[in-house]
């Protein structure tokens, strides 16, 4: 488990409405961690400190959090699946797993493009840290204008210490990055750290001009293809949060949980009893929208 700092946020989707800032350590959990059913284990706090925030904790934690630390209240609750694919075999191996439907929507996706784009079509892979400034300079500027980065704060990271992590990755072997270049312009990146045995699923992004051709899918499926090749990797992690993305492409899931766990007091009782009484809201919406058959329109209004 890795910790920073973060703050209680208010989040429609993945649209962060509302930050309030706390002194919260995270906790976040790899994927062997979930899988092997790791128990959350609490670093001690200095007393400035509000509590923590934990990231993907294997589903089972919730049960016995609140029994062993009664100075603690507990919010923000969310369950979901955590995608992943398990690498063990090969390439071929791993499509064979995808319904025919589906092997057959991906590649005609990958034909659509590369027939109908109207330009020439290029796949970049990016491993040492020189080939990492190239990246940046090609990436950066798409990043800024994709949907991630506008509305939902996912763009690539700019600042010089995030590329001085990108290069130091690099040097380590420990980081593959993608492009999906057209005319020898990117239209779509893919950023994935290395942890161990696993490559991690970072940032993906794409050109909206460009969207109905579906460049972040072919992307990674281009990406995939290669990584499978390396016979390197034990699992794709698409770490927490559930998605259209992550579903089709990931081979297995696990049952995981996102939280805030912070120490007893009137005020971080309110805001957590807020960020429930929020979501809440935010879950019966998305309900009736889906429903009623709204739910396309509002997602539109928001990426506004």
């Amino acid at each position: 488990m890795s910790s920073t700092k973060t703050s209680v946020k208010f989040v429609v989707g993945s649209r962060v409405l509302l930050s309030v800032p706390k002194d919260l350590t995270t906790l976040s959990f790899s994927l062997a961690d979930v899988v092997g059913g790791k128990q959350l284990t609490l670093p001690e706090l200095t007393d400035d400190q509000d509590g923590f925030r934990v990231l993907s904790a294997p589903a089972g934690t919730l049960s016995t959090l609140g029994k062993q630390h009664p100075d603690f209240v507990i919010g923000g609750v969310q369950q979901y699946e955590r995608h992943y694919i398990d690498m063990a075999g090969s390439f071929d191996e791993y499509l064979a797993r995808f319904s025919s439907k589906t092997r057959s929507t991906l590649r005609r996706k990958h034909r659509k493009l590369i027939k109908d784009i109207g330009g020439e079509v290029e796949f970049r892979e990016y491993r040492t840290p020189d080939e990492m400034d190239e990246f940046r300079d090609l990436a950066l500027p798409l990043s800024r204008r994709t949907y991630q980065a506008k509305s939902l704060d996912a763009g690539l990271p700019e600042s010089d210490e995030a590329h001085e992590e990108r290069r130091h990755l690099a040097s380590a072997d420990k980081v593959r990055a993608y492009l999906l270049c057209v005319d020898g312009q990117p239209i779509s990146y893919l950023y994935l750290p290395v942890i161990d045995d696993t490559i991690v699923y970072a940032f993906l992004g794409y050109d909206p001009d460009h969207a109905k051709f579906s460049p972040g899918t072919v992307l990674q499926l281009e990406a995939l293809e290669r990584l499978f090749a390396e016979g390197r990797y034990r699992y794709f992690d698409f770490t927490e949060g559930e998605g259209a993305h992550k579903a089709m492409f990931g081979t297995d899931a696990v049952n995981a949980c996102s939280f805030f766990m912070m120490k007893k007091g009137l005020t971080n009782r309110m805001l957590l009893s807020s960020v429930d009484a929020f979501d809440a809201g935010v879950a019966h919406i998305k309900a009736a929208t889906t429903q009623s058959g709204t739910l396309a329109k509002a997602r539109q209004l928001l990426r506004a």
